[in-house]
């Protein structure tokens, strides 16, 4: 490698010339994996920042293995000693006889004591070859849970004590031969980014690259993505003959798999799916066993950032490289992974299967699983009880009965608050979760269950009954989620109680509780600190700060480098404008005290409309909610301004079904390239407007590319709504930060009735700079759809006189400082009349489209 003082700048990998932001971007890349720690780099979507970070990193990874072979030529010694130097093989090479091998090979199958099962292969009452007073024949036999020794017999002071005895058949995670282990491939860089659509984009980008023949990559996928085989939603009902998935049990097709897929090369997860159904193997468990020789492994969120699904992948991070990409809300997935809820129904559901089991099995189960399934019976009581328990105080609802929604009763407390008010605060909540996870009774007890009810009502479709399956299995998981959220630090989340009052009765509909993780930056440490680098990417990742104070709130400014680049489009390609006012010279004001005043919306309906007349193509209009989009489209036709605006382009909103958004984006794009053989075409317009919403599909993922998103209207500033109990707990939660004082008191239980409003003006900087950044981050991913390569041309309407604040007023927040460098450099104060946004994007579009014809 390169010496630090001159940073790298060529990337020969790079399939064509590079721009100079382009080189820019690798550099800076490469220089802080050099360096290791954190790093931010944001580059606008269209300049090619996936193939940057591929041909950036990967060249970094495959220079550091260069000079790693270097000084082990030059540093080779007969001296065994290696001390805190010694190498990987060496650490890890332990000499075993035949019994330490098979101990190993039983616990990578999943056994947790191989001493145990060795001694006690059978339950006693299998090994007796008959079933104990009240149970009937083997069909009931199946549903009996295995021994499970009490804490007191079996849990030492690390908690991994208690054992389940007895015959354990082989999960979906074991086969019946040893599978061979490859030589873990060190140093490795793990890609992640949020959805599968955007991990199938890196492995195409990959594809391009030289490094696609030269390195291992594998693709990691969701079980739901990868699962081939067509009966894993049947497993609950399975005979008890038939252990394992059938996918797994053959050494032979698995070893193909691995084979096939070093022959083939990068393949994403539809390709690993269509391998694994081709070959009769499982894809899911297939590319899991090629983590550890793989350079480059992709994979989503979830499996990186959850520990649980690190420790299951089996994912090594020790001084590896970790990129995660799409990092914009990185804070928020972080803790949202962590949240946990179960509603009143989920918990009668789990309640009655438990009494349930308990009633038939109470006298041939041992004194261990009684204990826990009492314990798991009185702790879902307890909770179902506080959900449903409300005050029954009739003036409190009144005023509201003639609303069009019912009322939501939320409290937030915290963990310890909420054990105390159960009384069960005397609970060892780790020992209890150790047990739903170890003893395997959520399937136990709803195999059970869903057979007994198959036998008292006649059996509906196949479908249906598995839909059942799947309904009481996640009631189960979703009490085991909530429990293992009761064991997290009691400053770290908040438990909300969420009762809805139905209208025009005394009933209280279906209530909820939900664990909120508030702070992240302890489980992104974990992360950071295992690694060499990590390496935080996106389009817009400004406001920078907000996500700094929440993730790594040890590290300095100084100590995160970050690196920003302008966009690829030239200057005149990108007209944003701050508008505020409107043709008659009415002041735009979106605020939530102003929005929907007729004269408000009307306004806007007029400026639309003189929009249409002079944007070619597509324009794509952003609202704050459903509900808003929903008020002000109904204004408009009922005004009149609707029908003027369809007299130039034809019209759609987008579905709050995302099944529905694909129909209507083909229909869109369709009126802007019509087909030869359209008849939805009218000669008499000219494109279509798309109205859309903020923090919905389109605003996330969708590619507005050329004639699709000429124009990109922001209407109002996007804050989130104060009336939500969880976002202003973590309002509260981070306006404590770095505040001894503020982050050892707690709310008292009065203040849940506080206004939201109330609870912001009295945040000094960190609470109000979180809502502003919240807001600011929906702006840019919303504007962002437009301006994709570097020969498109679009215009940025951001609709409020409040963009258009000075810079130098202390009383306000400024909310294009927030906005994207490529945005804010070029940003235009409209602040006069109408007419000045008329004639820039006149002119604006006069420019391109002569540019374009040359």
């Amino acid at each position: 490698m390169e010496d630090s003082s001159t940073p790298r700048r060529d990337f020969p990998a790079f399939p064509f010339e590079p721009y100079s932001i382009q080189i820019d971007f690798m550099s800076f890349l490469y220089k802080s994996l050099d360096r290791g720690g954190v790093a931010m780099l944001e580059s606008p979507t269209g300049t090619g920042k996936t193939l940057s970070i591929i041909c950036s990193a990967l060249q970094w990874l495959v220079d550091r293995r260069k000079q790693q072979q270097q000084w082990k030529k030059t540093t080779e010694t007969p001296d065994i000693g290696y001390g805190d130097e010694e190498p990987d093989w060496m650490r890890d090479f332990v000499v075993t006889d035949g019994q330490q091998k098979e101990e190993k090979r039983g616990k990578r199958l999943g056994f947790g004591d191989w001493d145990a099962e060795k001694k006690a292969p059978f339950s006693t009452i299998e090994s007796q070859g008959k079933g104990p007073e009240g149970l009937t024949g083997d069909d009931d036999l199946e549903f009996l849970l295995d021994d499970y020794e009490s804490e007191e017999d079996g849990w030492d002071n690390g908690g991994r004590g208690s054992k389940r005895k007895g015959r354990r058949c082989l999960d979906s995670s074991s086969s019946d031969e040893d599978v061979e282990e490859d030589q873990e491939s060190s140093p490795k860089v793990y890609f992640t980014s949020r959805t599968h659509s955007q991990l199938s984009q890196f492995v195409k980008e990959f594809k391009r690259t030289v490094f696609a023949s030269e390195l291992n990559l594998i693709c990691l996928g969701s079980r739901k993505n990868l699962c081939i085989n067509p009966d894993n939603n049947r497993r609950l009902h399975r005979p008890k003959q038939s252990c394992g998935c059938p996918m797994l049990q053959k050494h032979n097709l698995r070893k193909s798999f691995k084979d096939k897929i070093r022959e083939l090369g990068a393949l994403d997860i539809e390709d690993l799916h269509q391998l694994g159904s081709k070959i009769g193997t499982c894809p899911y468990y297939g590319s899991r066993d090629m983590i550890r020789a793989a350079d480059l492994v992709v994979l989503p969120y979830q499996s990186l950032l959850q520990k649980s699904s690190r420790e299951s992948l089996g994912l090594n991070l020790k001084n590896n490289i970790v990129i995660i990409d799409e990092a914009h809300n990185l804070a928020d997935s972080l803790t949202n992974m962590y949240n946990a809820r179960i509603t009143s129904a989920q918990l009668q559901q789990v309640l009655s299967h438990l009494q349930l089991y308990l009633e038939k099995f109470r006298k041939c189960l041992g004194a261990g699983n009684r204990r826990y399934i009492q314990t798991l019976i009185e702790v879902t009581k307890s909770i179902l009880q506080l959900l449903l328990s409300h005050q029954d105080d009739d003036s409190k609802f009144s005023a509201y009965l003639t609303e069009s929604a019912p009322l939501e009763e939320d409290n937030s407390m915290t963990i310890n608050e909420f054990l105390f008010s159960l009384d069960i605060d005397n609970i060892n909540f780790v020992k209890l979760v150790h047990y739903v996870k170890e003893s395997n009774i959520i399937h136990k007890v709803s195999g059970y269950g869903l057979k007994v009810g198959s036998q008292n009502v006649l059996e509906d479709a196949d479908n249906q009954r598995i839909n059942v399956e799947g309904s009481i299995v996640s009631s189960f998981q979703a009490l085991a989620d909530v429990l293992l959220r009761l064991t997290n630090k009691d400053n770290e989340g908040r438990i909300i109680l969420s009762r809805q009052r139905l209208l025009n009765s005394r009933q209280i509909g279906d209530a909820y509780l939900k664990y909120v993780m508030l702070s992240g930056d302890r489980i992104f440490t974990e992360i950071m600190d295992q690694t060499h680098a990590i390496v935080l990417a996106g389009g817009t990742l400004q406001p920078i700060e907000e996500s700094r104070v929440r993730l790594l709130p040890a590290l300095s400014i100084d100590q995160v480098q970050f690196f920003t680049c302008k966009h690829i489009v030239p200057p005149e390609s990108i007209l944003p404008i701050a508008v505020s006012c409107g043709p008659s010279g009415l002041t735009f004001d979106f605020s939530y005290n102003s929005r929907s005043s007729p004269s408000m919306i009307e306004e806007l309906g007029r400026f639309i409309a003189n929009l249409v007349a002079i944007v070619p193509d597509g324009m794509v209009v952003f609202f704050s909610s459903f509900e808003y989009e929903g008020q002000v489209y109904s204004a408009w036709k009922s005004s009149g301004i609707l029908p003027k605006i369809l007299k130039k382009k034809r019209l759609f909103r987008e579905p709050r079904n995302n099944v529905d958004v694909e129909i209507v984006l083909r229909e869109y794009k369709e009126s802007i390239y019509p087909s030869s053989g359209n008849s939805k075409a009218d000669p008499e317009t000219s494109g279509a407007i798309l109205l859309a919403v903020v923090g919905g599909k389109i605003s996330e993922g969708i590619n507005f590319s050329d004639g699709m998103g000429r124009c990109v209207i922001m209407v109002g500033l996007p804050y989130p709504s104060l009336f939500d109990v969880e976002l202003i707990e973590r309002i509260k939660h981070i306006e404590g930060l770095g505040d001894p004082s503020q982050k050892t008191s707690r709310a008292s239980s009065s203040e849940s009735v506080q206004s939201g409003f109330d609870i912001l003006r009295s945040c000094k900087q960190r609470g109000k700079e979180y809502y502003d950044n919240l807001c600011m981050k929906a702006v840019n991913q919303s504007i962002g759809r437009a301006i994709r390569h570097v020969h498109d041309y679009a215009a940025v309407l951001l609709v409020d006189s409040r963009y258009t604040y000075n810079s130098s007023n202390q009383n306000f927040s400024k909310p294009a400082d927030k906005l994207p460098i490529w945005i804010r450099d070029r940003l235009v104060f409209a602040t006069g009349s109408y007419g000045e946004v008329h004639r820039l994007l006149f002119q604006f579009y006069q420019h391109n489209r002569q540019k374009v014809c040359r």
